[in-house]
């Protein structure tokens, strides 16, 4: 039994169903089409939309651009003969092996009983529900678990099927670098977006392990007064039910537990973490450390300067929100060069004062895939003389999200000498297992004169962008094999 290795949508369950009289035009696409075809664009599966040769222009006009759109194929299908439509199929598709996962309405099965072929699985969509079990739908969404379904089966379940939930932009940054395939990989791997829109424990029945963004559900945190104890995090009610699924099942694999990833959440919490970096260090071997830091309830407390001070912290510093993610302005940040800087500073509260280190414009970013370790250099802000000609003197604000003070005027290239990468390896190592994340980034700067390897943030569940796609993905995909095989063990 063969995988699906292609998927037809018939333009009956394309277009939304209307008022014969309706003049809409063009004609609308029924719910759950784009989102449908934005995922199987890069599913590894070619994906055709076939209309009936009688039908109308303007609705083959909007066939045809949509599937130029999402990188498809469009051409008329005769479902009345299985030899014409293998005959179009092998035109459009030269090289399929495997099954045709063909969706159509259940208003035409009799038009199309002549697919029932091996070659052909159908799928029949009805809005109530009704047809024989296993063989229907009732929306679009419901296709990629029904794939999912079948690869399993033909598999003979000889596959880890990953089920991964993230906000749709973040989604598509992976898809597009081939990260999420439906079609089983060569080593046995494949992906099932899970949608808060159908039940969730039919998905992850499916499911050998979870890899979630929840950072992208968060609805509100309350930051605990203790260091020791976790913040107070609201989740949408989709991510809540998925988070109670995690709790009263304890076998799932999960990239990461939630717990595991509380810290990251609190730019207090992580910098207290980073302290222990301190007990890394060698003698005769450059230092790696947290920058220092101060956490400020009020920008107008009279002993700011002696707290300053007592924290080692000078002018300029860099003001960021305790909560680091998961909230608007979790990224709104300030550089401040004067102590009267602080009074009114348009940061949110309460806040994380960091110590500026001059870095000659040079940022490490790193990334941790599993037990892999990879970096990048990149541009970054300027020392401070050069920040201080930018700001003329008073504060910065800006979002780390959109901008950064880099300073156009600047055009020296990042210095990607200066860094001892077997350092800071040894320090990802550590704080992997520290934290108990299996995916993670973090930044480093270079400290000018004293060589200082400082570690200035920590995030959960990068990118790793800067990473090239046939390292980073497959790399990545080891990651969450092992992650499966240890939880088994």
């Amino acid at each position: 039994m063969g995988v699906i290795a292609g998927i037809i949508l018939d333009d009956s369950v394309l277009f939304s169903d209307q008022d014969p009289t309706s003049t809409t035009a063009p004609p609308p696409l029924r719910d759950g089409v784009c989102s449908l075809l934005r995922r199987l664009r890069y599913s590894n599966i070619p994906t055709g939309l076939s209309y009936d040769p009688g039908l109308s222009a303007d609705k083959v006009s909007v066939l045809r651009e949509t599937a130029t759109l999402y990188s498809s194929q469009s051409f008329p299908l005769d479902a009345s003969s299985a030899d014409t439509a293998m005959a179009t199929v092998n035109q459009v598709w030269s090289d399929i092996r495997g099954h045709i996962l063909y969706i159509v309405s259940l208003r035409k099965k009799d038009a199309c009983h002549n697919l029932s072929t091996p070659d052909w699985v159908l799928v029949f969509m009805a809005d109530n529900g009704a047809g024989e079990h296993g063989s229907y739908i009732t929306k679009l969404g419901e296709l990629p678990l029904t794939i999912c379904k079948f690869n399993k089966k033909a598999m003979n379940n000889n596959v880890v099927t990953v089920g991964y939930m993230m906000k749709a932009s973040r989604e598509d940054d992976f898809a597009k670098r081939g990260a999420f395939p439906m079609l089983p990989t060569s080593d046995g791997l494949m992906f099932l977006p899970l949608t808060f829109e159908l039940p969730l424990a039919s998905q992850l029945q499916e499911v050998d392990v979870i890899l979630h963004k929840a950072t992208d559900e968060i609805v509100s945190v309350e930051l605990s007064s203790s260091i020791e104890n976790s913040a107070r995090i609201t989740y949408t009610k989709g991510m809540e039910e998925l988070q109670r699924y995690m709790e009263h099942h304890p076998d799932q694999s999960v990239i990461d537990p939630l717990k595991n990833i509380y810290p990251v959440l609190d730019r207090l919490k992580i910098q207290h973490i980073l302290l222990g970096l301190e007990d890394l260090n060698k003698e005769g071997s450059v230092s790696i450390r947290g920058p220092h830091f101060l956490k400020v309830d009020d920008f107008g407390d009279p002993d700011l300067v002696q707290k300053l001070s007592e924290a080692k912290l000078s002018l300029p510093s860099i003001v960021k929100p305790q909560v680091a993610c998961g909230v608007a302005d979790a990224h709104s940040m300030a550089i401040v060069f004067r102590v009267e800087d602080f009074r009114g500073l348009d940061v949110p509260l309460p806040a994380v004062i960091q110590e500026y280190v001059n870095h000659s414009s040079t940022l490490f970013k790193f990334y941790v895939l599993g037990e892999k370790v990879f970096h990048a250099v990149k541009k970054s802000t300027p020392n401070a003389d050069q920040l201080m000609k930018l700001s003329d003197g008073t504060g910065l604000i800006f979002d780390s999200l959109k901008s950064l003070p880099t300073g156009k005027q600047d055009s020296s290239k990042p210095k990607n000498d200066l860094l001892d990468l077997a350092v800071v390896t040894e320090a990802a190592n550590w704080l992997r297992k520290k934290l108990e994340l299996t995916i993670f980034g973090f930044d480093v700067v270079v400290q000018e004169g004293s060589g200082d390897h400082v570690m200035v943030d920590v995030n959960y569940l990068p990118s790793f962008k800067e990473v090239a796609d046939d390292i980073a993905i497959p790399t990545f995909w080891e990651a969450l094999k092992n992650k499966s095989k240890t939880k088994r063990q």
